[in-house]
């Protein structure tokens, strides 16, 4: 699912907005959330199974810090956090790194840098994010599906590393009381 998810988004971002093709442009959005989704469900099936409340929990605590950092970019002076994204960028190619690392090495130490950092990478990109999408705007570009994307990204992992951190927490807990 992941590479069909990614497939669209190539896509959708290959396709100019025009007008015209903003039924095609929002089918292919739309693909990729849903193709986003069921290459989230193992995870959600695997925090349902620990406990059914992380789901929730997870989902309220990222739209809580998507709405922090995004009001943070929209109430900050106009374009001072897009110098952010060179680093940002680096960040997100150590992490993908990170995981390359991991797979053959297997360490608990490496897992947990990799989730906290990602954590705080990708909060970084919604301040970025938002920040761009208003300077973009300013500029004329009002394509706001391709902005959509951008957004949606950033918001589905806060939400997949904040619902690990949840599960690892529950299973801490749980492991305390037995």
């Amino acid at each position: 699912f992941g590479l069909l998810s990614l497939g669209l988004a190539f896509t959708l971002y290959a396709t100019p907005d025009n007008g015209k093709n903003r039924n095609t442009r929002l089918g292919l959005l739309l693909g990729f959330a849903f193709m986003s989704g069921l290459g989230t469900g193992p995870l959600l099936d695997l925090a349902i199974q620990i406990n059914p409340s992380i789901i929730p929990n997870a989902f309220m605590m990222s739209a809580v810090i998507f709405a922090c950092f995004s009001g943070a970019a929209l109430f900050a002076p106009d374009g001072s956090y897009l110098y952010l994204g060179g680093t940002l960028l680096s960040g997100l190619s150590t992490l993908f790194w990170l995981g390359f690392m991991n797979i053959f090495f297997q360490s608990q130490l490496i897992f947990q840098v990799y989730l906290w950092a990602g954590l705080l990478i990708f909060c970084g990109f919604i301040v970025f994010d938002t920040q761009m999408i208003i300077e973009k705007r300013r500029r004329g570009d009002r394509d706001f599906i391709a902005h959509s994307l951008d957004l949606f990204i950033d918001f589905m992992q806060v939400f997949r590393k904040i619902m690990i951190l949840l599960m690892q927490k529950d299973e801490r807990n749980n492991r305390k009381r037995r």
